[in-house]
C-alpha cells in the first residue's frame, strides 16, 4: 500500500449494502471511510467512527461533508453531481468522475451514448410525456423507461398492449424495442487511472417476472467462447469510451441470433457481483477500490462455479425482519449467507444475498433453489 493512504480518508455517497461491504473489504488495508446516507439505520453505519446522515441529493450538505476527503467514491448514482464537480475543483478526487455518474443516471442519455460510439444496444426512441409513448402504439409491444431516478427495477415497464397505455410514464424516458432475448447476462470491468482493464467472468441473471430485480444468477454464464469474448471486448469498450475510473458493471441481453447488445450499465460496485466475495479471487469490492486508488488490478479468475441468491422480501410482510429457514440453509455444503443489517423488512426489499460454491453446475442450481424456496424474509 503506497504511504499516501496512511492518513487518506475516503468518502463514499451512500449507505446500503454495496457501501458497506465496499468498507468490509477496505478494513483488509486499514483504509479510512466516511460515508453519508438519508437513513439514520443504514447498513453501512455499524462499520464506520464517521456517519453523517443527510441528502446526498443536496448540493450544500454534499459539499459540507465532501470537504474533508481525500477521494471520493459512491454506492448509488442518485447523488448531487454539481457538488461533486465543485469538490474535483477543490482538488478532492472523484471517481467515478461525476460527469459520467450524470451521464449514466440518465438513461436517455446512456442510450444516446451507445448510439454516438456505435456501441450494440436495443433500436429506441426519446420522449418527454406518456403522449408521446402512447404516439408510439404503432410500435407495440416495447419497454418504457424513465430517464432519471429508476432503480432496483422501478421505473422500467414493458407496454404489450394498447390498454397497458395507460400505465405509460408522464415523464421524460426512453421506448425501446422489446428484445425477444434468449439470456440476460452481465460483465463486470474494472479500470484504474494508470488505463488497465480487468474483466469478470461473464455470470447470467435471472430476474423477478413482475418486479425487474435479480432473483439469482450463475457464474459463469452457460453461453459460447464466442458471445463470451464478445460480452467481454464490449464491455471494456464502454469503460475505455467512457474513460470512467471504477468498478462498472455491464448488463446486456443476449440475443437469439446471438447477438450482444448493452442494456444498461452501473458504474459501482453491484448486485450481478455479489458472488464474487467468495467465489473469485479479487472480490468486486476490493477491485474497486483498487481501481479508484490506482493500484494494480487484482486477479479476476473464479475459484469455481457460483452462483448468488437475492433475500427479498417476502410479500404480505413488513416490520421487524426475521429468517425462516436461516439453519437449514446455512447446514448447505458451500453456502454463505450475507444478512445486510436491514432492521425492517417490506415486500421485495434487498435484505441479504446468499452465495453458493459447487465445482458441479447441477448441483449448484439444486442448491440456488434450494435457498430460493427454503430462506423466507419475513415479519
Amino acid at each position: 500500500m503506497k504511504d499516501l493512504f496512511k492518513n487518506y480518508k475516503i468518502g463514499i455517497l451512500g449507505g446500503g449494502q454495496l457501501g458497506r461491504m465496499l468498507v468490509k473489504s477496505g478494513m483488509d488495508y486499514g483504509l479510512d471511510f466516511k460515508a453519508m446516507d438519508p437513513d439514520a439505520e443504514a447498513p453501512i453505519r455499524k462499520y464506520l467512527h464517521e456517519f453523517t446522515q443527510g441528502k446526498i441529493t443536496d448540493y450544500q450538505a454534499v459539499k459540507e461533508w465532501g470537504k474533508d476527503c481525500n477521494l471520493i467514491t459512491v454506492e448509488i448514482e442518485n447523488v448531487n453531481t454539481e457538488a461533486l464537480k465543485d469538490l474535483q475543483e477543490q482538488g478532492i478526487t472523484v471517481f467515478p468522475q461525476p460527469e459520467i455518474i450524470e451521464l449514466i443516471k440518465d438513461k436517455a442519455e446512456q442510450k444516446k451514448f451507445y448510439q454516438a460510439h456505435n456501441i450494440p444496444t436495443a433500436p429506441f426512441r426519446l420522449v418527454k410525456n406518456k403522449q408521446e409513448v402512447i404516439a408510439l402504439k404503432n410500435g407495440l409491444p416495447f419497454v418504457n423507461k424513465l430517464a432519471r431516478e429508476g432503480y432496483d427495477g422501478r421505473g422500467v415497464q414493458v407496454i404489450r398492449t394498447q390498454e397497458d397505455l395507460k400505465n405509460a410514464f408522464d415523464a421524460p424516458g426512453i421506448v425501446e424495442e422489446l428484445i425477444p432475448f434468449e439470456k440476460e447476462i452481465s460483465v463486470l470491468v474494472a479500470r484504474n487511472s494508470s488505463g488497465q482493464t480487468k474483466t469478470y467472468p461473464v455470470v447470467e441473471m435471472v430476474f423477478h417476472p413482475e418486479h425487474n430485480l435479480v432473483e439469482y444468477l450463475f457464474a459463469p454464464a452457460e453461453i459460447s467462447s464466442k458471445i463470451d469474448s464478445e460480452a467481454k471486448r464490449i464491455a471494456v469498450e464502454v469503460i475505455e469510451k467512457l474513460e470512467m475510473v471504477g468498478l462498472l458493471a455491464v448488463e446486456m441481453f443476449v440475443t437469439k441470433e446471438g447477438k450482444v447488445l448493452v442494456n444498461e450499465v452501473a458504474p459501482r460496485p453491484h448486485n450481478s457481483g455479489h458472488q464474487t466475495i467468495e467465489a473469485n479471487i479479487t472480490s468486486q469490492y476490493e477491485q474497486h477500490l483498487r481501481a479508484i486508488l490506482d493500484l494494480p488490478l487484482g486477479d479476476t479468475t473464479a475459484l469455481m462455479p457460483s452462483a448468488m441468491v437475492n433475500l427479498l422480501g417476502e410479500e404480505g410482510y413488513q416490520g421487524p425482519a426475521k429468517y425462516r429457514g436461516l439453519e437449514e440453509v446455512m447446514a448447505e455444503k458451500g453456502v454463505h449467507v450475507h444478512l445486510y443489517g436491514k432492521s425492517n423488512t417490506r415486500p421485495f426489499r434487498k435484505m441479504g444475498h446468499v452465495t453458493i460454491t459447487d465445482p458441479d453446475a447441477q448441483e449448484l442450481k439444486r442448491k440456488a433453489n434450494f435457498v430460493k424456496n427454503t430462506l423466507k424474509v419475513i415479519s
